[in-house]
């Protein structure tokens, strides 16, 4: 076990991710953010939130006070937007107790945080010789180990705990555990890859018995795909005196405490609120949600009169808008719309 644990950490520091921003610092508010960002979300993708959201609020003081308005305008694509909510609560948490907690578990009490990632903010942060297990962990250990079963099982999922915890020994240094955690989430980022393993240069091939029996390619068993629910809705881009209405949804549930555009069963509905005010149609496209598949049709129409249509919610110009917390694909839409304002514009100069 212990040869695993120093093969691991002599090829991170050879092969592995090394100069990403979060790792250029063991501050625990770093850390943290990072490994709440880096949920289901790849690290490319984060890059850019990382350090925008560092810029805006660089301590947790600061994020504990903003408002959560400006939280999710800056989380605002990254998608998932729980975790910006929890993060802002944690982060409220956090001031009152004075601190971050040094322990997993006292790490787990804080909002949105499991037990991998108060792990991996235990290492990195101050050398905790714990384990981790996200996914790709996951993949890489079942392999290791010829694992084949179900893993989202429990009894399973408990299995992997007691075997990725038994790699790190109890004596292990700051800068081990450092190297070792980033190398764990390395391996099956860049090498133990869920298609195509790149066994050649895995520094567990000797070891693994996956390799050794050629299952390589067969395990971890794939998850059974399920066919996911559709739902439509028809949403209603109603421009007065260059300003959009927009919504704001409620904390809990979808898009929480995100602004979206108002929205019906049908465009019929939309049709009837706008009377003899006509409607364009833009292109209707699927948005994919974990669970389901969400088919939007958004409808554009421009109201003459000098009051604003019977609309619930607040009136922004278009370029105030897209400064606010939206969902994709509301920005999208958004920006769709402020192109074809500023196309017809040129086209009326002209």
């Amino acid at each position: 076990m212990s040869a695993v644990f120093q093969q691991l950490v002599a090829w991170q520091r050879q092969h592995g991710r090394r100069g990403l921003p979060w790792q250029q610092s063991a501050d625990p508010y770093r850390v943290w953010l990072s490994e709440i960002m880096l949920q289901q979300t790849q690290v490319a993708t984060v890059i850019g939130y990382y350090e925008r959201f560092l810029a805006a609020f660089p301590d947790v003081e600061a994020l504990a006070v903003a408002p959560v308005d400006a939280v999710l305008a800056l989380w605002s694509g990254l998608g998932y937007y729980a975790r910006a909510r929890n993060l802002h609560r944690a982060a409220q948490q956090v001031v009152a107790l004075g601190g971050f907690p040094r322990t997993p578990e006292g790490l787990q009490a804080l909002p949105g945080v499991g037990p991998s990632t108060a792990h991996a903010i235990a290492a990195f942060s101050w050398g905790a010789p714990v384990a981790i297990l996200d996914g790709n962990v996951k993949r890489w250990l079942a392999r290791w180990l010829a694992l084949d079963a179900d893993l989202s099982q429990k009894p399973v999922h408990e299995q992997l705990w007691q075997q990725a915890q038994a790699l790190v020994p109890a004596d292990a240094s700051h800068a081990e555990m450092v190297a070792y955690t980033q190398a764990c989430m390395d391996l099956g980022n860049l090498r133990c890859i869920r298609r195509q393993p790149r066994c050649d240069d895995c520094p567990l091939q000797s070891s693994c018995a996956a390799h050794a029996q050629g299952l390589q390619q067969q395990l971890p068993r794939p998850k059974v795909r399920k066919t996911q629910p559709e739902r439509a809705v028809a949403l209603w881009v109603c421009l007065w005196r260059d300003q959009v209405c927009l919504q704001q949804r409620p904390m809990q549930g979808l898009w929480g405490g995100l602004w979206c555009l108002p929205e019906y069963a049908g465009d019929g509905e939309i049709a009837a609120l706008s009377g003899a005010v006509p409607l364009q149609h833009l292109p209707a496209f699927t948005h994919v949600f974990t669970h389901f598949r969400l088919q939007i049709s958004p409808c554009l129409s421009a109201w003459p009169e000098a009051a604003p249509p019977p609309l619930d919610g607040r009136w922004f110009a278009l370029p105030d808008a897209l400064q606010l917390g939206l969902p994709q694909p509301i920005r999208k839409i958004l920006q769709a719309t402020a192109a074809m304002q500023q196309d017809f514009r040129l086209q009326s100069e002209a």
